[in-house]
């Protein structure tokens, strides 16, 4: 049967696809950030995934404030990087498995979850830049994607108790899979950031860390954390840290943390990365 061996977080922030794209992770603001990703990259070869589930967030690329699903699932066989208003960028299609996708979907909405089944999008760099991230720049990906997309930008964006649920849904969807897949779980966004407003610009490091931390050894008080904490202490655009919640739910609940990276500033955020893995596949 299918199951998860490993999750991943990481942040998603545009520019450090840009800064990939035009080749200026040697310079000196970046290569901090991108000798970071070098261990994650390293693991990632090691590990060879069959598959990825990929949850991140639409940047009003796939969807616009006309229709916001919550929870949305791409069932495509591949997924073209969108046009976020200065041409695609130059990463290969996001492949999809379509057979996989479906049974996910089905799985998710028989257990309540309310999936928007998606045939056709694009991806914009909530998802190409974690794939950057975590694999270079390739002249294919490693191996199939399934897009999950997650409201975090029209209120309400759904609890980090509701997201941490459906990673166990999804969780368990991978046990009823019949074939035999080794499964990465990707959630992206955050850190702390704000985009707007008085606040623009805030970095909140302590809260940051503590996410990481927590992330791996008490998840549970990071569910049970209400929205206003995270706009109190990470800014408004810091609510993207619930998609990390859905990985941190489709583990198990005893896991290693093979590795963690912290970095400030990347184009006026702060960005992590987390990996950890079950104790037993």
């Amino acid at each position: 049967m299918a199951r998860i061996v490993a999750g991943l977080a990481t942040s998603h922030v545009p520019a450090i696809g840009i800064a990939m794209d035009q080749g200026k992770t040697g310079e000196p603001y970046w290569k901090p950030l991108f000798d970071g990703y070098d261990p994650a990259r390293k693991w990632l070869a090691k590990l060879d995934p069959d598959l990825i589930v990929l949850v991140y967030n639409d940047h009003g690329s796939a969807f616009s404030l006309e229709v916001i699903p919550t929870f949305a699932i791409g069932v495509a066989e591949k997924f073209l990087p969108a046009d976020e208003g200065w041409g695609p960028r130059p990463v290969p299609v996001v492949n999809g498995d379509p057979k996989f996708a479906w049974h996910l979907a089905e799985s998710l909405i028989l257990d309540e979850f309310d999936m928007t089944i998606v045939n056709d999008m694009t991806v914009d760099h909530g998802l190409t830049v974690p794939l950057s991230i975590v694999c270079g720049q390739p002249e294919k990906w490693p191996c199939p994607v399934i897009p999950l997309s997650v409201n975090v930008v029209q209120y309400p964006p759904p609890t980090g108790k509701r997201c941490f649920d459906l990673g166990r849904a999804i969780r368990k969807a991978v046990k009823r899979y019949d074939d035999d897949l080794r499964v990465l779980i990707l959630g992206t966004g955050g850190m702390s950031h704000q985009l707007h407003g008085e606040r623009a610009g805030l970095i909140n490091s302590e809260f940051d860390k503590s996410f990481l931390d927590d992330l791996s050894r008490q998840p549970q008080r990071l569910v049970d954390l209400p929205h206003i904490e995270y706009v109190r202490e990470a800014g408004a655009e810091g609510i993207e840290l619930v998609m990390w919640l859905v990985m941190r739910g489709a583990l198990d609940d005893d896991v290693t943390e093979i590795y963690q990276h912290y970095h400030v500033p990347a184009s006026n955020t702060a960005t992590g990365l987390l990996i950890l893995e079950n104790l037993t596949e």
